[in-house]
Order: C-alpha cells, then structure tokens, then sequence
C-alpha cells in the first residue's frame, strides 16, 4: 500500500514539512511518481520502527475495513456539490456554502463552522501534487457519522497557497471536505488520495468532463473500496 505526502504526515502528526525533512536528511524511503511523492507503507513502519517513531491510528496502523467500506464519497459529493470557474477570491464563501448545506448538523453548528472557516488560519488547503489539493476545517470536529460533506471545486486562475509545494503544478482543483469524525477525516484523506491519483478521475478531468461523469467515478471508486474491505475481487473489467 501507498501513501503520499498528505497521509504520511496525518499519520505521524507531523506537518508536510517535517516529512520532507526526513527525506533529505534521514534517508525516508520514498518513490516519485507523476510529481507525487509516494511512500510504501511497510518500508515506512520498518524505517520508523528503526528510530522509535510512534505513530497515530492512522495509515501505518492496521487498516479498519468498517468505515472505508461504509464512508461512501459519492453521496457526499452530491450533497456538496460541483464547482466550476470559481475565482480564486471567492473560495472561502463557497466552502461556507458547503458547509451551510451539511446534512446531519443543526443550524448553531453550521455557523460555527462557517465561523471557522472565515476565520484567518481556519482552512487546511494540503496540497497533494498534479494541481490538487484536499482543503478541510483546520480544526478536527466530530459531527456525527449522519454528517460531513464533499465538494470538488475548479479555480482555473490557481491559487497561491502558503503550505509548501509538492511540485510546480499551480492548484486549480480543490477536493473540499468536512469529516464526521477525526478518525472518518483520516479515512477521507486517504481515499480522496488514492483516488485524485486515478488515471480515470484525472483523464475526465483533464477532458472536462461534466458533473455526472465525475460522480460515476466516485461512484465506482466507492464500490471498489467495498469490494477491498469485503475481501473480494470485483469481477468484469477494471
């Protein structure tokens, strides 16, 4: 299994940075991969197991199949819907949007979260590489496994993001979320990850493929994610 830059860090409870840092100066055993950094999940435990880093129920620890099979993007993705042309000054109202139309939530919670989201600081962007990146509340919240959101938002124009790059390609899609738990957060990074880094997702991207296009993608990501945490093999073809 493969991590990148994003999950390595959420699971050690470092910062991309630090991450990074490890790469050039104590040897992290890692692979480029489309100008993404990817790392292999049993070579990082045995690297970390070396120097006694602990880590957080995370990417490292064994997998839970019960959220991954049960958290499904693609309802969440409906209910926050696509995002097209959106200036790059007019991201922040559009993630109070998002978070305003939650289902699961009461109205105080709602505008606490668009408080938060306003507020300088409020917004993690993480940015993944390819012009991605998986904006989220910068605080965890837990809001109840009824709850959370998910929206892809285009900002053709890029974004000048103050997290460090993962590579020269300007961020002009932003996967948006809000998770119900932390541990749900977790789950949410990685398969958002894993599936920005689909050859599918990024070919329908690249040849602007319409709302319900992208979301039989998602739709098809999910399935598969149950099939995995089922232990099956889907059948017919990939």
């Amino acid at each position: 299994m493969y991590l990148n830059l994003v999950q390595l860090a959420e699971s050690f409870g470092v910062s991309e940075k630090v991450v990074e840092g490890w790469i050039r100066e104590e040897g992290l055993p890692h692979t480029p991969e489309r100008r993404v950094l990817l790392f292999d999940r049993a070579q990082v435990a045995q690297w970390a197991a070396t120097r006694g880093l602990a880590t957080k129920a995370g990417f490292l620890a064994t997998a839970g199949p019960a959220l991954s099979a049960t958290l499904r993007l693609a309802p969440l993705l409906r209910s926050g819907g696509i995002f097209r042309d959106v200036a790059a000054a007019h991201v922040t109202g559009i993630f109070v949007q998002v978070a305003s139309g939650m289902h699961g939530t009461t109205p105080p919670v709602r505008e606490l979260l668009g408080q938060r989201l306003r507020a300088a600081g409020g917004v993690t962007y993480a940015p993944v590489g390819g012009g991605f990146a998986l904006p989220h509340p910068a605080t965890r919240i837990t809001l109840g496994r009824e709850s959370g959101t998910l929206a892809l938002i285009l900002v053709p124009a890029g974004l000048a993001l103050t997290e460090p790059r993962v590579d020269e390609v300007p961020v002009t899609w932003l996967w948006f979320f809000i998770a119900p738990s932390p541990r749900a957060h977790l789950d949410m990074v990685g398969r958002l990850s894993r599936l920005i880094l689909s050859g599918a997702l990024r070919e329908r991207l690249e040849h602007g493929a319409g709302d319900e296009e992208i979301l039989q993608v998602v739709e098809a990501a999910d399935a598969a994610a149950a099939v995995a945490a089922a232990g099956k093999k889907p059948e017919g073809p990939a």
